[in-house]
């Protein structure tokens, strides 16, 4: 009983002696966070918000640091801000001291240096992510509609007037092209010339000079694959420049694109002056040179987009459609000395109908492809020169397709199934463009975020409120971000954001042109003009009121 009675009475006291020590702190947590009142990190933020932090318990006001609250833009650039408690310091709200640039990713990082008042080390610290909005403010004075128009076309003419290579004229490929320059880019800007003739920023003297220019570089100097060009050339030298190892010779794509622009100029140049003649005959002589039937290779009925003097078909590429290709066979039913009989279009691009699609998209029905319609260049190059406006033939209507296939381009980034920030109904267009560190051909199934002005613009005669409302939200407020020194540049994100610094010359061209096919059809008329045209088409079955 003894024994048991003093085995107890140490076991009391100690216990009574351990409780006298002091408890281990809490561990501190972050609760939640919001910024201006809303709970996710938003990518919409004002430029003067409130980031409010909650914690579990009151916090150590003196942990309470720049050192241990980073307040950043995502260059690294730190942000000066106050912190303010509330809730009895369970709450800290930062604020910074001067409102934040638009369009701009932040991030504020807590780090676990943080206590509670009673000493408790922070457990999870968060890092807290968002970008500003857009600033809607006005960055140009307000002009109507058709000086809009002409300004865009104006500037952007720049890229192929002022910027074309000095020795041969032709367009550079890029900003950053030196010597490189593009034959299809050239068939592009050659059009964009005649327009800026046109319009009187150039006079038409200036522009034949040009074209003289050109296709004297072009007759002698560049070299050419059975009539037909590379996609690169050398501007000054006019030495072919692979595009890939295997691509070292003819393009009958991009010679196709060459040739409606140079066909487009003869029917421009229709005076009775030598040297308006003289330009007539090399153009004449240099759209004869083109050996189309050639790229059957072997009488096939499709035509092969590529042929090397060095690896010969080897890339074996068959041109299908739907796509931008649709000029090709044109031009190559046209020739008067080396066409293809209709069966090489039937079974070559519409592939005996299969062409064909029934499928909508988003409520809409795209003739042919594919039923969301691929990146919207597809709509774009072929019919630069060729009008669509009541063009038929077995396999579509046209003008439905192209115009249906800018609705579904339209529609999916007003609907913005994937979430991108800033898609709206003003924000719209994808197609083959620069993007963050690459280039990609943007379409609905191939979105990622990037948006091509190119785009919108050149569906103005397809959708002109759409393309026009487009205009003026690049221009009057993203101009600040959007408008250079060669018109748009190539493409953009608002959810990075982030702003491509280069002009090409396959995008900038068809703004020119489509804009003036929208005010006064100009392109197409001198394009369907031409008699080999309209003989072409009609030869591959195709009907319209100008043929």
């Amino acid at each position: 009983m003894i024994r048991k009675g003093l085995l107890l009475l140490l076991i009391v006291a100690g216990c009574k002696k351990s409780d006298n020590k002091p408890s281990p702190a809490i561990g501190l947590l972050v609760d939640a966070y919001t910024i201006d009142g809303k709970a996710t990190s938003p990518t919409n933020t004002s430029t003067t918000p409130a980031i409010n932090i909650k914690f579990s318990a009151p916090v150590d006001r003196a942990t309470i640091i720049p050192g241990n609250i980073s307040f950043t833009e995502n260059s690294g650039t730190a942000v000066l801000y106050n912190a303010t408690y509330a809730s009895g310091d369970k709450e800290i709200i930062l604020e910074p001291t001067k409102p934040l640039k638009h369009l701009t990713s932040h991030t504020v990082s807590v780090n676990n240096s943080i206590q509670s008042a009673a000493g408790g080390k922070l457990i999870n610290p968060p890092v807290i992510t968002f970008m500003t909005d857009i600033d809607s403010t006005q960055k140009f004075p307000t002009i109507s509609d058709d000086s809009l128009l002409t300004l865009v076309q104006k500037q952007t003419f720049t890229y192929f007037w002022d910027f074309a290579h000095p020795v041969s004229g032709l367009a550079r490929e890029r900003n950053t092209s030196g010597d490189l320059v593009t034959s299809g880019g050239s068939g592009f800007g050659i059009m964009s010339i005649i327009v800026g003739a046109e319009r009187g920023f150039i006079t038409k003297a200036q522009a034949l000079t040009r074209l003289q220019t050109i296709t004297s570089f072009l007759k002698n100097t560049a070299k050419k694959f059975k009539g037909a060009f590379p996609h690169w050339l050398n501007g000054a030298t006019g030495a072919a420049i692979p595009f890939s190892q295997k691509d070292d010779g003819a393009d009958l794509v991009e010679t196709s694109y060459l040739m409606a622009g140079l066909l487009t100029a003869r029917q421009y140049f229709n005076g009775a002056a030598p040297a308006e003649a003289t330009l007539r005959a090399d153009i004449n002589s240099l759209y004869n040179a083109v050996e189309w039937s050639w790229h059957r290779k072997n009488n096939e009925n499709v035509l092969y987009w590529h042929w090397s003097e060095n690896f010969n078909f080897e890339m074996n590429h068959q041109i299908r459609g739907w796509n931008e290709c649709l000029i090709t066979y044109v031009l190559a039913a046209s020739s008067t000395t080396s066409t293809i009989p209709k069966i090489v279009y039937d079974n070559g691009w519409a592939q005996n109908g299969g062409i064909k699609n029934s499928t909508p998209y988003l409520g809409i029905t795209i003739p042919l492809g594919d039923p969301t319609g691929g990146p919207l260049f597809f709509s774009h190059y072929s019919f630069l020169g060729i009008n669509p406006n009541g063009l038929s033939d077995q396999y579509a209507n046209y003008q439905t397709q192209v115009v249906n296939h800018t609705r579904v381009n339209y529609e999916y980034s007003k609907a913005n199934p994937k979430g991108h920030y800033g898609y709206s109904n003003l924000v719209w267009g994808l197609t083959a463009s620069d993007i963050p560190g690459g280039y990609t051909a943007s379409s609905p199934t191939n979105d990622i975020g990037v948006i091509a002005p190119t785009a919108a613009l050149s569906s103005m005669p397809y959708t002109p409120a759409e393309s026009m409302n487009a205009l003026k939200f690049f221009y009057y407020t993203l101009g600040d971000k959007l408008w250079k020194g060669n018109g748009f540049i190539d493409a953009f994100s608002l959810k990075t954001p982030w702003f491509a610094e280069s002009f090409l010359a396959i995008d900038q061209g068809p703004i020119i042109i489509m804009i003036e096919n929208h005010r006064s059809q100009l392109i197409w008329n001198l394009f369907t003009s031409c008699p080999e045209v309209k003989a072409g088409l009609s030869k591959l079955g195709f009907t319209a009121p100008y043929l």
